[in-house]
């Protein structure tokens, strides 16, 4: 039996619940109700989480903008408290366009995370910032990688796929959503096309950057603690997400889909913010059901949960 099994467990698109407490002011952080989700699972299954922010909302859901500059810092002495077990990182600005970062310039990427990471240490302090990231829709630009590094992200998560990329074919049909315009915007050398082999087929053909690794390379590691030094930009690759997105399955699939996995050296799982809202036009009544699920599968199963820059030997921030 494996007894170093480790859990990394992260929440992308995280803005709406920075809102919430802003505008609510709840007595504790751990009095709104997504935060209290949080504490619950940390609480009963020693889960650890990383919320991968957004700067601000999208006007996609409306003109009523917030950003983190806006967030409240009363909550600074329980995020500070908090940071063994909650950190905040990187993802965007925003949520919308896809694909943000796939072309990005050096100073489009050292802004947005420059921002971000100001705002950030202001409300929760210094040892809530996350040193690792899974960039909004994962692909960065090689300007990109080296502006998250100089910002002092030493770990980042790349894209990966069981075949390996390719170049556009120049067919806009050959991708979805209007992502042949996201491809060559400000195109870079390193910008391409793999395939997710996903279970949400509308996206499998995909974008990729300079933060790819091929398939052999991806393999080799998937499962373990180990990672891939890229010592050109000095920095670390390891795809984050390789068991089950909570969003993409149901509650009862939960066993199952996670089952393959528990045999590992290495879990990483996520979910997205918005499925927890309501209003969210894809709301998910049992949002907060899966995430002590997973916990709970995962803590059964032996496992610890831990930060991903963790796996990194020697940082260098």
């Amino acid at each position: 039996m494996n007894e170093n099994k480790k859990t990394f467990f992260f929440i992308d698109d995280v803005i709406w619940v920075f809102r919430d407490l802003t505008r609510k002011r709840p007595a504790s952080l751990f009095d709104n109700p997504y935060m209290k989700v949080l504490k619950e699972a940390h609480d009963r299954y020693g889960m650890k989480v990383q919320l991968h922010a957004f700067y601000r909302t999208d006007f996609y859901y409306g003109n009523d903008e917030f950003t983190l500059a806006d967030m409240t810092d009363a909550y600074k002495a329980e995020w500070e408290e908090a940071s063994d077990w909650i950190k905040i990182g990187f993802h965007s600005k925003q949520e919308f366009p896809d694909y943000p970062f796939v072309n990005a310039t050096y100073e489009d990427a050292a802004g947005v995370w420059g921002d971000m990471k100001r705002e950030i240490i202001r409300f929760a302090g210094e040892k809530s910032v996350a040193w690792s990231t899974c960039a909004h829709w994962g692909a960065l630009s090689k300007a990109a990688v080296r502006a998250l590094h100089d910002g002092g992200i030493r770990l980042i998560s790349p894209s990966v796929s069981e075949s390996p990329c390719w170049e556009y074919n120049g067919d806009p049909a050959s991708l979805p959503y209007g992502h042949a315009g996201r491809l060559l915007q400000n195109r870079q050398p390193e910008t391409k096309v793999f395939s997710r082999g996903t279970r949400n087929k509308a996206i499998d053909n995909s974008l990729c950057g300079y933060n790819y690794l091929a398939p052999e390379v991806h393999r080799a590691i998937k499962n373990t603690l180990e990672t891939v030094y890229d010592g050109e930009m000095d920095v670390y690759y390891k795809k984050l997400s390789v068991a089950p997105c909570l969003n993409l399955y149901e509650l009862a699939e939960l066993e199952q889909e996670f089952g393959p996995h528990l045999d590992k050296e290495f879990i990483g799982y996520a979910v997205h913010e918005q499925y927890f809202y309501e209003d969210y036009f894809a709301y998910q009544p049992e949002y907060a059901a899966k995430i002590l699920k997973a916990a709970e599968i995962l803590s059964k199963a032996g496992y610890t949960y831990f930060f991903a820059e963790e796996m990194i030997e020697e940082e260098k921030r």
